[in-house]
């Protein structure tokens, strides 16, 4: 599939909008309620749209939520998906905490080799802070046994607050010495009724400089084909990988080859605009495979080629907060 001058062959499905963490970056400092059962998409009109999408070239799926595995019965779900022959590559985007070793196990049989992890602190207690829920062990754990049951990579996702958690930026970069993670550093992104004030935003800039004033000037990675928009570097020496995600600083927009489809069978160009196509109710109300994929091709022609996040007025800041869109 084209868009502007860009191949998109990613597609991102949040698959709920429940998570049982109350991150305070994700969620809204205001009370909130989630979306009524009825009005997310079901299991088999995910793999519908996926299977379809996968038809107009789609070749990668990541599976985010909320947290996804809160949701029942994904293993059977996912084991349908994993089964798309024209699919190349199917990962998870997670919190941890409900990963056992039987379920990453479950995960590995079923083809997919990569998590993502969302850990901001290596500090039990300040994570309880930030997450709400006093489960740093459970995630950690999780980590560490996916790392020995081969799932490569490993990589670990972080958006680091001055004032919450910046202080902890050399000890998670340092988790790169002695194994072969992937750490990657997200530039928070204002969105919704954020509880987050934005000058406790850090930028990239600040973030590598504090690594290299540590550990010596990282050596730039060269991106891989399947590679997402993280710019990835190095410390001399080390196992893992330093990467940086720069919506703010340095947005990638002309490079973004995804779609997203959000827990409620919206399809969404891009995660930082507010434009939204249905096309979950056109499905329930019997439109053909055909109808379908001109629907998905309709919303890719509204893709942006910049957002304006960091535009001072703040008009552009996307209304929707992060569980709603899928991570």
């Amino acid at each position: 599939m084209i868009a502007g001058n860009r191949t998109i062959n990613y597609l991102r499905i949040s698959i709920t909008d429940r998570c049982n963490f109350r991150c305070r970056y994700c969620v809204p400092s205001t009370p909130f309620s989630v979306i009524e059962h009825g009005k997310i998409a079901r299991y088999e009109e995910i793999l519908r749209i996926a299977r379809l999408a996968c038809d107009l070239g789609i070749t990668k799926i990541r599976i985010t939520g909320g947290e996804p595995f809160v949701r029942k019965d994904i293993f059977s779900f996912l084991e349908q998906l994993c089964a798309i022959k024209s699919l190349k590559d199917v990962s998870i985007t997670t919190n941890g905490s409900l990963l056992t070793r039987e379920k990453i196990e479950k995960l590995i049989s079923l083809g997919i080799k990569r998590l993502n992890f969302s850990l901001d602190t290596l500090d039990p207690v300040r994570f309880e802070q930030i997450t709400g829920r006093d489960r740093f062990q459970q995630v950690w754990e999780a980590i560490f046994t996916s790392h020995e049951l081969g799932i490569n990579p490993v990589k670990i996702n972080g958006v680091m607050l001055r004032g919450i958690n910046d202080d902890e930026i050399e000890a998670i970069t340092a988790l790169t010495l002695k194994f072969p993670f992937h750490i990657r550093f997200i530039e928070y992104m204002p969105m919704g009724d954020s509880a987050v004030e934005k000058q406790q935003q850090i930028l990239t800039q600040e973030i590598k400089s504090r690594i290299e004033s540590r550990f010596g000037e990282l050596e730039p990675v060269k991106k891989g084909s399947n590679d997402g928009p993280a710019k990835k570097f190095k410390i001399k020496g080390a196992m893992g990988i330093v990467g940086f995600i720069t919506p703010i600083s340095s947005h990638f927009c002309a490079e973004c080859n995804r779609l997203r489809l959000t827990s409620r069978g919206t399809l969404r160009p891009c995660l930082l605009n507010n434009y939204e196509k249905d096309i979950i109710n056109p499905l329930r109300n019997g439109v053909s495979d055909d109808e379908l994929k001109d629907i998905i091709l309709t919303a890719l022609t509204k893709k942006p080629s910049f957002h304006g996040l960091s535009d001072s007025s703040g008009k552009d800041i996307p209304i929707s907060h992060m569980t709603s869109i899928g991570g």
